[in-house]
This record gives C-alpha cells, structure tokens and sequence, in this order.
C-alpha cells in the first residue's frame, strides 16, 4: 500500500482528536465509528504514551512527527494532536 492509512487527514493546520489506550497488547490504530483509537504497549508515565503514540499516529498520517504537537489531552486518554 503506498499511501498511510490516515494520510487522507494530514492537512496541515487540522486537529485529530484520539482516545488513547496504554499498556496494550500491540501498537495499532484503529478507526471506531469515526473515533480514532490508539493503542500503544508503552506505560503512561513521564509521557512515554504520548511520545509513543505520537511516532504511531505520524506514521500513519505520513508526516514527520516533528509536525504533530499534542494541543490538549497530555494526561487524559482523550488527546488533540494539530499537524503543523
């Protein structure tokens, strides 16, 4: 597949809101009804989740994670993450 599963949303300026969910089994990203689900294995301390699901969620869109900036969310499981 040459195109990322979520590259249809990598406009630059957008918001993508997400709920999170640490300590699972794989690291995936899957589409619930239109909510954005992520799983990551990382544990949610010191912001390792966030970073984690940040290089998940850049990977998927297709853009450098350098372009992602958590906006809302850093402890909650509910996050914003803007594309710059």
């Amino acid at each position: 597949m040459s195109t990322s599963p979520l590259s249809h949303l990598a406009i630059s300026g957008a918001q993508i809101a997400l709920r999170v969910t640490p300590k699972a089994s794989s690291n995936r990203i899957v589409d619930v009804d239109g909510q954005i689900r992520v799983y990551v294995t990382t544990v949610p301390e010191g912001g390792k989740a966030n970073i984690a699901v940040q290089k998940l969620l850049a990977k998927a869109l297709g853009v450098p994670k350098s372009r992602l900036r958590l906006v809302r969310g850093q402890t909650s499981r509910d996050k914003v993450f803007l594309i710059e």
